[in-house]
């Protein structure tokens, strides 16, 4: 049976397995532009950061304010990239063999991984800025 329907099925076996390893590759892309984006963003509040720590700003409340900057951030771009994923879902309905263009599973664990690594690619930097010394930045001024 293998021998008969090995054949037929093999444009469309084909078709999947290339599907899938791009679709892997965009989502490894995808993360590391996220992660230098972020990190970078946090970065460029290293001053700022070492500004509110002089004025008696805790490490937490730091921490927040970046994630919270992240995470708004994090979520305009998740909400986009849903409604995106979906518009080219439909497009790409007939490249799809076992999973409908609207699988709800597929698309969360997507999500879930890139706002993962977006909010530690926030975190690892103000973890960073808050532990300079706040005369060191004030100097650099």
């Amino acid at each position: 049976m293998d021998d008969l329907l090995g054949t037929p099925l093999a444009q469309p076996r084909l078709s999947a397995l290339l599907m899938t390893s791009f679709s892997l590759v965009a989502l490894l892309l995808s993360a590391i532009g996220l992660y230098g984006v972020m990190s970078s963003a946090a970065r460029q509040q290293t001053h700022d950061i070492g500004i509110r720590l002089a004025l008696g700003a805790l490490a937490r409340d730091v921490h927040r304010l970046v994630l919270g900057d992240a995470l708004s951030v994090l979520g305009a771009g998740a909400a986009v990239g849903i409604v995106v994923a979906l518009i080219a879902g439909r497009v790409l309905s007939s490249q799809l063999f076992g999973v409908s263009p609207f699988d709800p599973v597929s698309l969360a664990l997507a999500t879930t991984v890139l706002l993962a690594v977006g909010l530690g690619a926030a975190y690892l930097p103000s973890y960073r800025a808050t532990r300079i010394d706040p005369v060191e930045v004030l100097r650099s001024e």
